[in-house]
Formats: C-alpha cells, structure tokens, sequence
C-alpha cells in the first residue's frame, strides 16, 4: 500500500446514493403496470429488457427510461395508452432530478486523503448525468480526474491507468460493487476496496466470495484511511 499514488472512487452509492432512488422508480413502474402482471414479472420483464438493452444504451438514467417504456409495452402486448408512456417518461425525469445526498463520511474521507494522494473519479453510466451529480455534490474540487466509463472491465481499467501514467500496483480503487469495481482491478494488478451500500442491483451482483491479497471489505468509507495507513 506504500506504492499508491491514485486513489478513484466509484460514484454512485459509494459517493452519493442512487440505487435507492431507482428502486423506488421500479415500485412506481410496478403500481403503474399492476393490472396487466404481478409485481414479481414486472420487474423481471424490465430487468430482462435492462441487461438485453446494455449493449445499446450503456448504463445510465436514459438508457433506464427508454427500457421501462419497451417492457411496458411488451408487458401491455403493445395496447399501452399513451398517457402511461408520458407517466414513465415522468418517472425518469424525476429521477434525473433527484437530489445528491452524500454517503456518510465521504467528505471527511476525501479532505483527509486530498493532497496526499491523486484522487480520482471512476464511474459507470451517462456522461451528462454522472458529470451533472458530481457537480452538484460538491465534491468535485477534491478530484484531479473524472472518468465515466461505458463499462468497467479490466480493459476500461487499464486505459485509465495508462492515462494516469501509473504502474497497475499503484492504482487503488474503492467502490461498492464486487463484480464493477473489484474484480477487474485485482485482476490486472491494481488493490481495490469494497464498501458495501444497503442495497445493489442484481447485474452488479456475484455469487463467490473475493479472496485475494490486494482485496478489502471495509464496513464504511472511513475505514479507508486505516487501510492506507
């Protein structure tokens, strides 16, 4: 850990929340549809038409937006009236709009390690959106770079490390999801963090436990400035 010169942070529900806020969206899309399926097939039908879509959209708000429309419609068998196509288009608009709350001690962690370390942000979804919420945290000043990533697989990781000009050793990254922002950065050599938010989206999920000597489970963001000690 002596070797560390870039420390990069995942941003949604590691910086600010945002799982939280699309769970209550898919509860509204469920009441919306709930007379044409139960809630249960709802939200497998959008989560089918979310991953299928990925390779399109990416990750992100609109992306989220145009899937609920497209499983709203194959839900309906295409008689869905138009005024609950405007409601999804609304839901997704609200979600846009919702505002940034910061995780607990996420300010106090970054103000402790700024100046001591490059801190960056390396992130996943629409770059308008991710870009809109990190100006609007107030956390921005902190941060030497800001990467928002169409995925994160191992060669997304190594693309931002080259542009950061650092050995993969030197690459510290911290995040709550195990399959997005751990498991590609142990695997090219980087050491990596999981700090686990209350609630996570079954595409980010895995099944196995993470085992390796780069890796830590930490309960709170805090915990960070142990580790590096």
């Amino acid at each position: 850990m002596k070797n560390i010169k870039v420390i990069a942070f995942d941003a949604d529900d590691t910086l600010f929340i945002n799982e939280t806020y699309f769970a209550e969206t898919e509860e509204k899309f469920c009441s919306l549809m709930s007379d044409y399926l139960s809630n249960q097939g709802i939200s497998k039908e959008l989560f089918k038409v979310e991953i299928d879509n990925l390779r399109l959209y990416g990750y992100g708000i609109k992306g989220y937006i145009l899937s609920m429309i497209e499983a709203a419609m194959s839900i309906s068998n295409h008689t869905l009236p138009i005024e609950m196509i405007a409601k999804i288009i609304q839901y997704g608009k609200e979600l846009l709009e919702k505002p940034i709350v910061l995780l607990d001690g996420v300010e106090e962690t970054l103000d402790a390690l700024h100046g001591k370390y490059k801190l960056v942000v390396a992130t996943k979804g629409d770059l308008l959106d991710q870009r809109r919420k990190l100006h609007n945290s107030g956390l921005g000043h902190y941060f030497h770079h800001i990467e928002v990533m169409s995925d994160k697989q191992e060669v997304d990781y190594t693309d931002l490390i080259k542009r950061l000009e650092i050995e993969p050793s030197e690459f510290f990254m911290i995040g709550n999801s195990l399959k997005s922002d751990v498991l590609p950065v142990l695997a090219i050599g980087g050491h990596a963090v999981h700090i686990p938010f209350h609630t996570t989206w079954a595409h980010e999920k895995i099944a196995h436990k993470v085992v390796h000597a780069n890796f830590s489970a930490l309960e709170k963001i805090t915990d960070v400035l142990k580790r590096l000690e």
